[in-house]
């Protein structure tokens, strides 16, 4: 959410952040309620101080007379607050409505486009594999290795359902292990968080009113996460942090859920979209202002590129135009792997910050060194989520003979073995 005072004097910026954005807002729709905001809170606060005034005199009252004179004089002033109060407070759900809707401003670096069809390619690392033989999709290699059991997943769970089982839950758990060795060493602080949130804090967070289609809600009217994101900004909500603290840094695991709303089309086959599955966020907290934000944003997807360079897989990086912006998000990054099943990359991490837009939401501030209050700015970047990364993983590295290599990196949590093969094969081999 962005100040109001801000908003009042850039209209023209927020007009032209809205059109880059491609989202439809009336920013004068807003001014308008504004100014009856402004008129209504102007007519509450006199009518107060009236009541306050005349409150006074009539405890000073000498006579009962007098008293009783000076009550029935106010009973016009009552019935005008009253009343003044009755439509601030339907003014002020129009208001509120329309200023959780502001998107927020671009930064200049983004370039234009309507859709993720028009991201600008910025860095490509790795090579891609030339195989002597017609590779296979991550869904024959996982099946013929039972590595995972989608059948059944659907069985269970219903569509999109599945179930990862021996070297494939093994994987799994070997870059989680993997992921938080390789971003300790970048000052986070860990924690595994809730998936269960209130509303209020995917308000704060920016997932809402806009995302509602694609949570899971609960009777009760909570909701479960997409990411470990909201919970983990949520943590410092309604609080002040101190400026020796700051960057505050979070690593964040937990389960998250996507009803994938709009997808029933897209990516029904394998372990690209799934409705259930797992991340390790990275959640950053720093000082309010640009320069510092740019520097946390390129420290965070920098993170999650040497991940992946540790993992062996080849990638390239894309900074998102425009249109593939979030409400709240100023500046984006994507880090995609290459399928090569697809012959193309796919999506793994997303690096946002996002300026005060979260933390004045969710009332996240501290006192800079004069001691005046500000927000502070966020950032988040997904370090890695699975079972998508496996999908990669597995297609990138398999062998002519259906095994799959193991990167170096995960071989120690794999019981040092250097490659997933099918085990009836490996003991007529031997």
């Amino acid at each position: 959410m962005l100040d109001i005072k801000f908003i009042r004097d850039n209209k023209d910026l927020i007009k032209e952040g809205a059109r880059k954005k491609r989202m439809d807002f009336d920013v004068e729709k807003l001014i308008a309620a504004d100014d009856k905001r402004r008129e209504l809170m102007t007519l509450v606060e006199n009518k107060r101080a009236e009541q306050n005034a005349a409150s006074e005199k009539i405890a000073k009252a000498q006579t009962q007379e007098e008293r009783q004179a000076l009550i029935d004089s106010m009973q016009d002033v009552k019935k005008d607050l009253q009343d003044g109060e009755e439509k601030l407070k339907e003014v002020m759900k129009d208001w509120q409505l329309l200023m959780v809707q502001v998107p927020n401003i671009p930064d200049i670096s983004v370039p234009e486009g309507e859709s993720d069809a028009d991201n600008r390619e910025v860095k490509t690392w790795g090579d891609k594999p030339k195989f002597a033989f017609e590779p296979k999709s991550h869904i024959e290699l996982m099946q013929s290795l039972d590595m995972v059991d989608l059948d059944r997943g659907t069985k269970v769970s219903g569509f999109r359902g599945y179930f990862l089982k021996n070297d494939g839950a093994l994987l799994s758990f070997a870059i989680w292990q993997a992921a938080l060795e390789h971003f300790m060493t970048k000052k986070f602080t860990p924690m595994i968080v809730p998936s269960l949130v209130k509303r209020e804090t995917l308000m704060g967070s920016g997932y809402l009113p806009q995302g509602e289609e694609d949570l899971y809600k609960t009777q009760d009217g909570d909701f479960l996460a997409g990411t470990a994101e909201v919970a983990t900004m949520g943590f410092h909500s309604n609080e002040i942090l101190d400026l020796k603290d700051l960057p505050v840094k979070f690593l964040s695991f937990s389960p998250c859920f996507r009803r994938e709303a709009g997808s029933h089309g897209k990516d029904v086959k394998g372990l690209i979209r799934v409705h259930e599955f797992f991340k390790v966020e990275q959640v950053v907290l720093c000082e309010a202002s640009h320069a510092e934000s740019v520097v946390q944003h390129e420290a965070v997807n920098r993170n999650t590129e040497e991940f992946i360079e540790l993992l062996g897989i080849p990638y390239h990086t894309v900074i998102n135009c425009g249109g593939d912006l979030g409400l709240g998000q100023v500046k984006k990054y994507d880090i995609e792997l290459w399928v090569p099943g697809e012959n193309t990359y796919r999506e793994i991490s997303s690096a946002s910050y996002f300026h005060d837009f979260q933390t004045r939401r969710l009332n996240i501030r501290y006192r800079d060194t004069e001691g005046k209050m500000k927000y502070a700015h966020s950032l988040n970047s997904t370090a890695i989520p699975t079972p998508r990364i496996l999908v990669s993983l597995v297609e990138n590295f398999q062998q002519a003979d259906g095994s799959i290599l193991i990167p170096k990196i995960l071989q120690k949590y794999m019981g040092g073995r250097e490659k997933i093969e099918n085990v009836q094969k490996a003991q007529i081999t031997t």
